[in-house]
């Protein structure tokens, strides 16, 4: 059909992109429709992994503004596990922003390597209050009650469930270390896993030579794993998480 004897024609398909803008008119959303076209493969094969420095991808191209009515550990959360990131307000104090960066790099980890660790003389009140601060009872119990201590036992929310003495010492409920399945400093993250499912418990701690604690690892993170394939992380496999200092200072993981 010759374009010069029904210059308002429109083909079925619709027209392209280019010829659409290429007027002097001015279009909004109202104005066209945007039809699909023809594909010549599968839609899960599309990737839209984007730099967003030049050492950091995004699976999800989208990031939330550091305004402080948006972007605080929640949302920086929420941005992660589905592949993009949250930028942390600088409408706070320093400690805060870190605190705020904190708890998204703790809310999904490969291995844990700066677990929340008890000494076996703290209560189960030093429980509860881990439990308020982070959102976890799952604690490991060393002898020094720091990380790189003797593993001793592990505290978890079913061994202090049903006291009423909160002042009652951990080492009287916890799992003692006999008990414990534990795997060797070195392990891979995929063989960390597969022992975690296969012994059934919560947590996985990480040992070396001496028996000392260097890590920890939790189902909760594996599910999560699973539930959010798209999730954007660090070389240590922690959800990314950022503040921002403002137009000076620049931002930091």
């Amino acid at each position: 059909m010759p374009k010069d004897e029904f210059p308002d024609y429109v083909p079925d398909d619709g027209i392209a992109a280019a010829e659409l803008f290429s007027g002097k008119e001015g279009l909004t959303y109202n104005d066209f429709l945007i039809l699909p076209g023809y594909i010549d493969f599968a839609s899960k094969e599309v990737s839209l992994c984007s730099p967003i420095t030049k050492n950091l991808n995004l699976n999800t191209p989208l990031v939330s503004s550091p305004m402080d009515t948006v972007t605080e550990s929640r949302m920086a959360i929420a941005m992660a596990l589905m592949g993009g990131i949250g930028i942390v307000h600088h409408n706070c104090t320093p400690e805060f922003q870190a605190d705020e960066v904190r708890k998204v790099k703790k809310f999904e980890q490969g291995f844990i390597l700066d677990p929340i660790v008890l000494s076996s003389d703290a209560s189960i009140n030093d429980v509860k209050r881990v439990k308020d601060t982070y959102g976890f009872s799952g604690v490991a119990v060393t002898d020094t009650g720091n990380l790189g201590g003797k593993l001793v036992g592990m505290v978890t929310a079913r061994d202090i469930d049903f006291i009423d003495d909160f002042g009652q010492s951990i080492s009287e409920v916890m799992t003692p270390r006999d008990k414990l399945i534990t795997a060797n400093h070195g392990v891979s993250l995929r063989e960390a896993n597969q022992i975690l499912q296969a012994s059934k418990k919560g947590k996985l701690p990480i040992v070396n030579e001496n028996d000392e604690l260097v890590g920890l690892i939790s189902r909760t993170d594996l599910k999560k794993n699973r539930e959010y394939p798209y999730a954007s992380k660090d070389s240590n496999k922690q959800l990314l998480g950022e503040s921002w200092d403002g137009v000076v200072h620049g931002s930091t993981q």
